[in-house]
């Protein structure tokens, strides 16, 4: 499974863990392995806010989910400016930092 991450600042991090072709997203889970290899799932289709475009399946069966990666005004730039992320275990995701923490010498 690939996830491809939109950073947008949001007011709450994300909690998100893989289960096969099912993504759980902030406790709701989603499960995609309806989807044929080839085949898309319009965003429209998926009652997630957390999703941010079309889940599709490529030829190879590779699942590709655009996700939004809230992020606070802290965030480091690697959250703010996210790679792609390729899942091969289930499990709980680690997600990039949502903030850091103040600078307390300031």
């Amino acid at each position: 499974m690939k996830l491809l991450f939109v950073p947008k600042s949001r007011r709450a991090p994300m909690t998100l863990a893989r289960t096969g072709d099912s993504l759980t997203i902030d406790g709701e889970a989603f499960d995609f392995s309806g989807l044929p290899d080839g085949g898309t799932l319009p965003r429209e289709a998926i009652d997630c806010a957390r999703i941010a475009g079309d889940v599709s399946r490529d030829a190879a069966g590779v699942l590709t989910v655009p996700l939004y990666l809230p992020h606070g005004p802290g965030a480091p730039r690697h959250t703010r400016f996210p790679d792609p992320m390729t899942l091969t275990e289930d499990g709980p995701v680690a997600l990039p930092p949502y903030d850091t923490e103040p600078n307390r010498g300031a």
